[in-house]
């Protein structure tokens, strides 16, 4: 069976340490955790974790801004958002980061764990929250309602790949297949099987040969020089 790989990103070590002892009695958790002066995104590249518990009150880092970079480069990453009392304010801000809930960091033990259960299950606990918050669900109705159809065709259809996800995609079109990639690679082949999954989504491909057709199109790689290292 696989695990639920949980990433911790939080500038304070005591707390990381706390929620890691705490997650690690789940036998079917693996618990990582990260600085985010380590570079998160690297981290989260290197090792694809299934939920981000991201602090929001990151000092070094914009807790917001770092999950909507990770809602973005890294969709099969759902991110939950730990405040130390998060307002109306600061939950609607996160609710437009794409984060898939927001908790306080005293959360009980309990509710930390069937959220990010939920979260796996493709479940969007920060719904509950809004339901619970007439005036939050009052802003989102309105900005949803403001949004212009027009202002959404403009934004860009294909999500940025990242470079771990271009070289593989190099890999793909040349015919590969995950277990050899990842020999390739020197990674697993789950962690493969990860990563082509983030790239089917963010190119809106039906399967790895149109994922081929939509990256070539679009020039994220070409057909000529197709396992030639991105840059880095």
């Amino acid at each position: 069976m696989n695990k639920i790989i949980v990433m911790i990103i939080d500038e304070q070590p005591f707390f990381r340490t706390g929620v890691r002892q705490v997650l690690s009695q789940e036998s079917d958790f693996k618990i990582l955790d990260c600085d985010p002066i380590q570079d998160p995104l690297g981290m989260i590249e290197a090792n694809m974790p299934n939920i981000v518990l991201l602090g929001s009150d990151l000092g070094a880092h914009s807790g917001l801004e770092l999950g909507r970079r990770i809602a973005r480069y890294y969709p099969n990453t759902r991110v939950i958002m730990l405040s130390p009392n998060p307002n109306d304010e600061e939950l609607f801000e996160v609710i437009k980061t794409a984060a898939v809930a927001c908790l306080s960091k005293n959360a009980n033990t309990t509710e930390l764990i069937s959220t990010i259960r939920r979260a796996c299950r493709g479940e969007y606990p920060i719904n509950d929250s809004v339901l619970n918050r007439p005036r939050i669900a009052g802003r989102v109705l309105e900005q949803f309602q403001s949004t212009s159809p027009i202002s959404k065709t403009m934004e860009s259809i294909i999500a940025p790949l990242t470079n771990r996800e271009t070289q593989i995609m190099r890999y793909i079109a040349d015919g590969n297949t995950n277990k050899e990639i990842g020999l390739a690679l020197g990674i697993s082949e789950q962690t493969i099987k990860s990563h082509v999954s983030a790239i089917l989504r963010k190119l809106n491909a039906n399967d790895r040969a149109h994922a081929v057709a939509l990256a070539i199109r679009s020039s994220l790689i070409s057909p000529e020089s197709r396992k030639q290292e991105p840059s880095q």
